[in-house]
């Protein structure tokens, strides 16, 4: 059955926090989702998130882009299933992302809609995502991880998740040798039996403090030490600092392209791959990517930032790809991530339960979140 699109709606929100979530290349002071729903002729629907958590109000000019070129470009076409939507609409819209200098808002954007076009065929279909993506058994499970501590706010965000149910916890560094040192020692001291920490650079040293920072760090027996370096430095670097450290690195939430993600496995200095579906590929990317991974001999797990669609979305694609990764988890304050995504899963004893529901097996509450909307659009087909 193939897939003609009939109505797109965009819903952009937007939420104050009193903690910002701070990173080396900045924070980010309020929290904002932008949301598509699509539908096709026959009724069906399906949900879809844009990444846009940075630069701050990076979601305004993805919703315009969307609306102005991507919207009628998806609208005009007929496609075989998400899979062929994803590369057809790639390829057109390919010259324009270079002409406008925008390859990551418009990857963003089709990521997004990807999304959508896949939750609305699992719907179709009344198969959970991680049933259509795999012909073999999936987990009803995935284990997860709290994602996004403040180095000065760590301890107290830990006993906070513990008590939630994590059993894994990831602190943000590269704020200083002193006080990168401080948190995880502080923190690796105090895990209990069978808890686990990792640590994310968000790309915050050069060569030459990483050199320092990745054995020093890796030395408090980390599951992964994240984005030590820019994204884009060369394999030399990575090779240096992977064999530098005692742990495993990880990386992938700034790799665009089915060419680069391969380049990165083969490589074999990510010993953990992490793609971010909603920044490129969508759920089509992303589960080609986590197939090879997890194939190769290295963990997948799903980057993610923003609210329980994604997260969802994440959870079902690492439970189709399977292999001992974990799903990111963010635990810092963001009231859109629950009520967008109902009825929202909770972690028990360090793993993250998918919902039964066809689909991502949840449904945004547009009414519990009426105060946080900020712009509201809707886009039809021609006739």
């Amino acid at each position: 059955m193939s897939i003609n699109i009939a109505r797109i709606e965009a819903f952009l929100f937007r939420a104050e926090v009193s903690e910002p979530v701070k990173t080396s290349f900045g924070s980010i002071p309020r929290r904002s989702v932008l949301l598509i729903r699509v539908e096709d002729r026959d009724g069906a629907h399906g949900w879809g998130e844009i990444w846009c958590n940075f630069p701050p109000f990076s979601a305004d000019n993805k919703i315009r882009l969307f609306e102005t070129v991507i919207c009628p470009a998806a609208l005009s076409g007929s496609y075989v299933d998400p899979a062929d939507a994803w590369h057809t609409l790639t390829a057109r819209t390919h010259r324009w992302a270079i002409q406008g200098a925008e390859p990551g808002p418009f990857a963003a954007c089709l990521g997004g809609l990807d999304l959508a076009l896949w939750d609305l065929t699992a719907r179709r279909e009344k198969k959970t995502l991680r049933s259509l993506l795999s012909s073999g058994q999936t987990s009803s499970t995935v284990g997860a991880y709290a994602s996004g501590l403040n180095p000065d706010t760590a301890c107290e965000t830990v006993a906070r998740c513990r008590e939630a149910g994590f059993r894994a916890f990831k602190v943000k560094v590269a704020f200083g040798a002193e006080m990168d040192s401080r948190v995880v020692s502080t923190l690796a001291c105090d895990l209990r039996p069978g808890e686990r920490l990792m640590v994310d650079a968000n790309q915050g040293w050069d060569l030459s403090e990483a050199r320092r920072s990745v054995p020093r760090l890796g030395a408090f027996g980390l599951e992964w030490i994240e984005e030590p370096i820019p994204a884009d430095r060369p394999q030399s670097e990575w090779a240096e600092l992977a064999l530098l450290s005692p742990v495993p690195l990880a990386g992938g939430e700034n790799v665009m392209g089915y060419d680069a993600f391969a380049t990165l496995i083969n490589n074999g200095h990510h010993g953990v791959v992490q793609p971010d579906m909603l920044k490129w590929g969508g759920v089509t990317g992303a589960f080609a990517v986590g197939r090879r991974a997890v194939a190769s001999g290295r963990s997948y797990c799903p980057h993610w930032l923003g609210s329980g669609i994604g997260l969802l979305a994440a959870a079902q694609v690492l439970s189709a790809v399977g292999g001992p990764g974990m799903l990111e988890h963010d635990v810092m304050e963001n009231p859109l991530r629950e009520a967008l995504a109902q009825p929202f899963p909770r972690v028990k004893d360090g793993v993250f339960p998918l919902p039964e529901a066809p689909g991502l097996g949840v449904e945004p509450d547009l009414k519990a979140s009426a105060d946080w909307l900020v712009t509201r659009a809707e886009y039809r087909a021609s006739k």
